[in-house]
């Protein structure tokens, strides 16, 4: 058997983007269909193959979105700079993977074992190649259905896209046969019932809201049906009893477990664990990028989305967009501070606080999330990512409900309430929410005609305990919400030049001075009450030499945008070209929404 377990990981798929190869190549070169699907046994080894996770990279992924500022050649500020087109934007056609799947069910049924261990691994695939098209639905929409390998010749090689509700409808049954399929059982760290039906649950919520806000897709009469659908998923997720929001009762510490424990294997929310453990080669040490001075920080409009302490909106305080970054932190949401650095925190092997650390296109705020207060290299390495939490699932039942218009109190107080209570947070009130929507969020989120309030509050929640964790812009697709990333990322106010406490004891820890000056020599520094030099930074408008840009030397934010001028073209920028490439390979690949 040893001979086809090369083949079984690497299944013959070094291909370059859809050359029609990636679907026609005969599978017996990579494994034959007589000699191994006989047993359990072979099932598994290919179906394990298979195995695809997030992992801790995954805490790098809101670059895309309005959660952070980069430096990062990230594509949709490439598209937004209007320079986008099918020549220059190659990316996402690949198909490979699905052959991989395909060619597994259509050969495993060739095993001599019990119906139902075929239906477990074949649901497995099932839930694979549902993952494989949703992620090809949101970057093209219409894209072909194959439900199976394709031989030279065969004319689907070169067929049309087929339209979004025929692959949706596919998606849909495969999850729906995997869900009714795949044992609850499976070894840990690999997805069994309950991490299909989170998945099942989030494909659901994503394309019954895509196709309520997108009239570009003339679907919106069949959102309904997905919305209900997540409902009636998640709902059985929450009657299951296997899982429950993890709180010890330390408001301001359990939340950030979840996101540097060395074994969430246990933990009671984790639906999915990918684990990490260097005894066992299984490591991964982000810390380098995700802190937040380097390619990416936290942004500012992230940080008041933040409720304060007591559940009242920060952005109803009088100059809110102008308090210093220690007032900033004052009596909020215990889960700013378990998300970002904050006045105060020390990092190891520092025993003093931590100066947040200023630079031009970074916002002077620092991401915890992902990252681990450590220098041990096996606990650097060892921290498991939670893969599905039941979080999401609690909280996409109650979006759903908001967005049938169904929702009631109590369905809050068993969904989106257990997360506020986790963090110390009041209870989100349905009623009240309705009666006074937050008038900034109604801005942002102008296309919302019922329901606001608590809608509006639940985006809230989303955003807040699903910050870094790369939800973010799948929300504001499906939303039609791409607007907000035109405003470029701001960071830290600062009221002008001279000194600024950043630690939160009152005392002075940097100084700003204006370009045209010169940072002293080291000796020459001047000293606060502590005795400690000052840092020193230079600081000027954006496009300066500069090392802090502000948007004005004298009052202003930290800025940390481009030069260039960001659009979104609706409904254009929510999807993406084919590869011109692809299109000459195969005429009958149109390109749609302007493109």
């Amino acid at each position: 058997m040893k001979p086809y377990i090369k083949y079984i990981l690497f299944i013959a798929i070094a291909s370059v983007g859809c050359k029609k190869s990636d679907l026609d190549r005969f599978p017996q070169t990579a494994i034959s269909p007589g000699l191994f699907f006989n047993t359990e046994s072979d099932l598994n080894l290919y179906v394990n193959g298979l195995l695809l996770m997030p992992d801790r990279g995954s805490y790098l992924n809101d670059q895309s979105s309005d959660n952070v500022a980069t430096t990062a050649n990230v594509e949709v500020k490439n598209v937004m700079a209007g320079s986008a087109n099918s020549q220059n934007i190659t990316s996402g056609w690949e198909w490979s993977r699905l052959r991989d799947i395909n060619y597994f069910l259509e050969n495993y049924n060739k095993a001599k074992v019990s119906a139902d261990i075929k239906n477990h691994y074949a649901g497995l695939a099932r839930y694979y190649r549902a993952m494989f098209y949703i992620d090809k639905v949101k970057r093209f929409s219409d894209v072909p259905w194959y439900s199976g390998t394709m031989n030279p010749g065969d004319n689907a090689l070169y067929k049309a896209r087929d339209p979004r509700k025929l692959v949706m409808d596919s998606v849909m049954s495969d999850l729906d046969f995997a869900y009714q399929h795949v044992r609850e059982n499976v070894p840990t760290g690999t997805p069994g019932k309950w991490a299909v039906a989170a998945f099942y649950t989030r494909t659901a919520l994503y394309e019954g809201t895509y196709r309520k806000y997108h009239s570009e897709l003339n679907l919106a009469a069949t959102a309904n049906v997905f919305l209900e659908t997540a409902v009636k998923i998640a709902g059985d997720v929450m009657a299951s009893g296997k899982f429950s929001v993890y709180s010890t009762g330390k408001p301001e510490q359990d939340y950030a477990t979840l996101f540097n424990s060395q074994d969430l294997t246990t933990n009671t929310e984790v639906i999915l664990a990918n684990i990490f453990d260097m005894s066992k080669n299984r490591s991964q040490n982000v810390n380098g990028t995700v802190f937040g001075d380097y390619e990416q920080a936290p942004a500012k409009d992230l940080i008041q989305t933040y409720l304060m302490r007591d559940g009242s909106r920060f952005t109803d305080l009088p100059n809110y967009d102008k308090l210093s970054f220690v007032k900033e932190f004052q009596n909020r949401d215990p889960r700013l501070s378990q998300t970002m650095a904050y006045p105060g925190w020390i990092r190891v092997p520092d025993t003093k606080p931590y100066i947040q650390s200023l630079n031009k296109n970074f916002t002077g705020y620092h991401q915890l999330k992902g990252y681990v207060n450590s220098t041990d290299a096996s606990t650097l390495n060892g921290v498991d990512f939670p893969v599905y939490r039941y979080a999401e699932v609690l909280l996409s039942y109650a979006e759903a409900l908001a967005e049938l218009g169904t929702l009631k109190q109590q369905q809050l107080d068993v969904s989106v309430n257990l997360l506020r209570r986790r963090a110390g947070m009041p209870d989100l009130n349905m009623a009240q929410a309705n009666a006074s929507p937050d008038p900034l969020l109604q801005q942002q989120y102008a296309n919302i005609t019922s329901n606001a309030g608590v809608i509006l509050e639940i985006r809230r929640e989303r955003r807040v305990e699903f910050a870094f964790e790369n939800t973010r812009y799948d929300d504001l697709m499906r939303w039609k919400a791409g607007k907000l990333l035109t405003k470029s990322p701001e960071g830290m106010y600062f009221a002008g030049l001279g000194k600024y406490d950043l630690t939160g004891d009152g005392i002075e820890d940097i100084i700003l001075i204006d370009q045209s000056l010169t940072i002293p020599a080291e000796e020459n520094k001047e000293k606060n009450s502590l005795g400690v030099k000052l840092v020193y930074y230079r600081t000027g408008t954006i496009g300066s030499g500069a090392t802090v840009y502000l948007k004005n030397v004298n009052t202003g934010s930290l800025i940390v945008t481009e030069s260039v001028t960001r659009n979104f073209d609706e409904p254009k920028y929510y999807y993406r070209p084919i590869p011109q490439q692809q299109v000459l390979l195969n005429p009958n690949l149109k390109q749609i929404f302007g493109w």
